[in-house]
């Protein structure tokens, strides 16, 4: 009997971090172990926490079918660690990767379309169904941008989104949940494993939705298109 796909989720967008060994067996994800990362020491710890969580099940690197990592919307150095660490990660055993939106993350686990994640600066990271069938739309959005905005049925919150939320949706109703986690990932993303629909890790690159600080902060160029197109 084929042993099921074992995976490896890692997720350093949010204020805290996660990594993940899951088994997925058929329809049926089994967490194996998930180890929790300290928000601002994602760069010192978490090529460790991997190495442990692996460690703990006698699993290599090349047992993995696929590594999961979640490509953003979030801190921008949290996102850039989180990719880097997969690439490195992938390379020895050519492991395929497959990334995936914190907000499609959090949308699927509260059964949504449409979620919100605190950016910060009085601006959400915001996810909207798209329309006549298209894929659903992620962007940086603040008050003015979600004055243009139709709002959605219900929407997914699990930070302090929920504020601005309120300001310009007063009767959307809001679907709480725990914020996603690297096992979230995993499950999300079996779908696509199954599919083989892999990314190419050689041209995979973080979902922003937001310049860096250094970009903002030091240059005058306009700002960067907040929306664009998400599915994953």
């Amino acid at each position: 009997m084929t042993a099921a796909p074992l995976l490896l989720g890692i997720d350093t967008c949010g204020p805290s971090g996660s990594v993940a060994l899951a088994r997925a067996d058929g329809g049926r994800l089994e967490l194996l172990e998930q180890a929790g990362l300290a928000g601002r020491t994602y760069s010192a710890t978490l090529v460790q926490a991997v190495r442990e969580v692996l460690a703990h099940h006698s699993v290599r690197l090349a047992d993995l079918a696929a590594l999961v990592v979640v490509a953003g919307p979030g801190s921008f150095t949290g996102v850039r660690v989180g990719l880097s660490a997969a690439k490195g990660l992938a390379e020895p055993a050519a492991t395929p990767i497959l990334a995936v939106s914190r907000l499609a993350v959090l949308a699927a686990k509260a059964g949504t379309e449409a979620a919100a994640l605190d950016a910060h600066r009085n601006e959400i990271f915001l996810r909207l169904p798209g329309s006549a069938g298209q894929a659903c739309r992620e962007m940086l959005a603040g008050a003015e941008e979600l004055a243009t905005q139709p709002s959605p049925k219900k929407i997914a919150v699990c930070d302090s989104a929920a504020s601005l939320l309120r300001a310009a949706w007063p009767a959307v109703p809001h679907v709480v949940t725990d914020a996603p986690t690297a096992v979230d990932a995993i499950g999300f993303a079996i779908p696509r494993l199954a599919a083989g629909d892999f990314d190419d890790a050689a041209t995979l690159d973080g979902q922003y939705l937001r310049r860096s600080d250094a970009e903002i902060f030091g240059s005058s160029i306009a700002p960067a298109t907040v929306g664009r197109p998400e599915s994953r």
